[in-house]
């Protein structure tokens, strides 16, 4: 039995739906065609009004669950980074930022995603509001971040099997992919200016990426999601975009 995974922004709490499937990927969950999936499902983070206790959340928006389950989500408005560890669905733990609204290294401003790098037992965050790309450590008494890339308007993050980092921006309406560490990085998807060709994107948000570096780009205001392959100088629609 695996788990989907559902952000609930009106309700400002975070689901978890198990569903029956057959096999787990590294990078993804292969859901057979005859899946049955569960009618109602278990709040497992927030879920106690808008706000800023511990137990409750203010405009989340991305999240990333490791493979012990334990879930970071992108507590926009709050200005933080929460961790809910699998089981505990009263309150959570700041990892990072909860330090007001400011471009300190020890803050955030409206983190809209976020990740976790095993290799290095950190969390990858897109730092909006601040333009840039930050890690935090997760070991215990961390109180502020490194810059890994700055001046970027960033929204979504992925990270792929050989930890190259691609990161969506709004501005450009680009995806560029990053080597960690180097501040420059290689276009991916997009990059033509803002539009609705198949060689551009109009304000991409969310990312994923497989074991073949293929790129799926949430492409915002087309109102469709983008499948560009490795190398690809432009996209295929694989949702909406009529």
């Amino acid at each position: 039995v695996s788990s989907l995974f559902l952000l609930n922004r009106l309700n400002i709490d975070l689901k978890n739906i198990p569903f029956d499937s057959s096999r787990r990927g590294e990078l993804t969950i292969n859901i057979p065609a005859n899946a049955t999936w569960a009618q109602k499902g278990v709040t497992i983070a927030g879920g106690n009004g808008q706000g800023g206790a511990t137990d409750q959340l203010n405009y989340h928006f991305g999240l990333f669950v490791d493979d012990d389950q334990t879930v970071v989500i992108a507590d926009y408005m709050n200005h933080r980074i929460m961790q809910w560890k699998n089981g505990d669905t009263t309150n959570a733990q700041v990892v990072a930022g909860d330090k007001g609204q400011g471009d300190g290294s020890h803050q955030l401003y409206c983190p809209s995603d976020v990740l976790i790098d095993k290799e290095t037992d950190s969390l990858i965050i897109c730092d909006a509001g601040n333009r840039r790309v930050v890690r935090w450590s997760r070991r215990s008494g961390t109180t502020q971040g490194e810059i890994l890339i700055d001046k970027i308007d960033c929204w979504g993050l992925a990270m792929d099997e050989q930890r190259y980092l691609y990161v969506s921006d709004t501005e450009k309406h680009e995806v560029t992919r990053y080597q960690l560490g180097e501040k420059n990085g290689i276009l991916v998807a997009g990059g033509n200016d803002q539009g609705d060709g198949l060689n551009q994107l109009n304000v991409p948000t969310y990312l994923f990426v497989d074991r073949q570096q293929t790129v799926y780009v949430s492409d915002r205001n087309n109102h469709r999601v983008m499948k560009w392959n490795k190398g690809a100088k432009e996209g295929i629609v694989v949702a909406g975009g009529q």
